[in-house]
């Protein structure tokens, strides 16, 4: 992996999802590359929607103390983007142009803006170019 990269939602859900082991694996070994190598990229809107399902959606919901920690050791190296008229401005192009849900426009925006030359998610078209952003799917065998 060479130059920056965008970690979307999934990549951290599936860090918990012990019925996925393989992508389990996989998704943790991207987490710790992120963190390790200083490249990785979340937006807020990534931090958001995570805890969204940690609390609501997962098996057994993350208890505040373990949010707390994951929140401060893996988000907070890797938050780099937050919400202005110019991501939306962004998102709202790139929905126009590619057709993509107001959601994963504002991903793919939010990698753009932080000069991301990947988008690691399962959410949107694997191979997927927007503009000098390389959609792909970690998960695709």
């Amino acid at each position: 992996m060479n130059g920056k990269f965008f970690l979307d939602t999934n990549i951290f859900v599936y860090e918990f999802d012990l019925r996925e082991p393989v992508k389990t694996e996989r998704a943790s070994n991207l987490v710790r590359n992120a963190i390790a190598s200083r490249r990785g990229v979340v937006s807020y809107q990534v931090v958001q929607e995570f805890f969204n399902l940690a609390f609501r959606r997962f098996a057994k919901p993350l208890p505040a103390a373990e949010a707390e920690q994951y929140l401060l050791s893996v988000f907070r190296p890797l938050l780099a983007v937050h919400s202005s008229p110019r991501l939306f401005l962004g998102a709202l192009r790139i929905k126009e142009t590619h057709r993509l849900s107001w959601y994963d426009s504002l991903i793919a925006a939010a990698a753009l803006q932080a000069d991301c030359t990947r988008l690691y998610t399962e959410d949107m078209p694997h191979g997927l170019r927007i503009e000098g952003l390389q959609i792909e799917n970690p998960f695709r065998n």
